[in-house]
């Protein structure tokens, strides 16, 4: 699965992150400090703490979710570019899906 997303208002998804983590009553002081320094600086690191890819497909039927990561980067997206073509494999060999 491949997702790209475009950040319309990266203030909102900080402040919605840093209100999840303030929310989180069972975070220890250490930890919280460390997760608000790293939402506040990097928009993916914020929208990591709001979006649990097990959420994402826990009611998929047949779907069992085995490992998640997280990866970002900055990109010029162009949808009429033929380099974004969906349809196109993108060279993996692995046919699980």
């Amino acid at each position: 699965m491949e997702l790209v997303l475009e950040v319309e208002d990266p203030d909102a998804v900080t402040k919605s992150a840093l209100g999840r983590i303030a929310g989180d009553a069972g975070m220890p002081e250490a930890e919280r400090a460390h997760a608000e320094d790293a939402v506040t600086e990097d928009t993916a690191e914020a929208l990591a703490y709001l979006v649990d890819p097990f959420d994402l497909v826990s009611e998929v039927p047949g779907v069992e979710l085995q490992q998640a990561s997280w990866s970002s980067e900055r990109i010029d997206y162009d949808p009429d570019s033929p380099d974004w073509d969906l349809d196109e494999d993108d060279g993996d060999d692995d046919s699980d899906g």
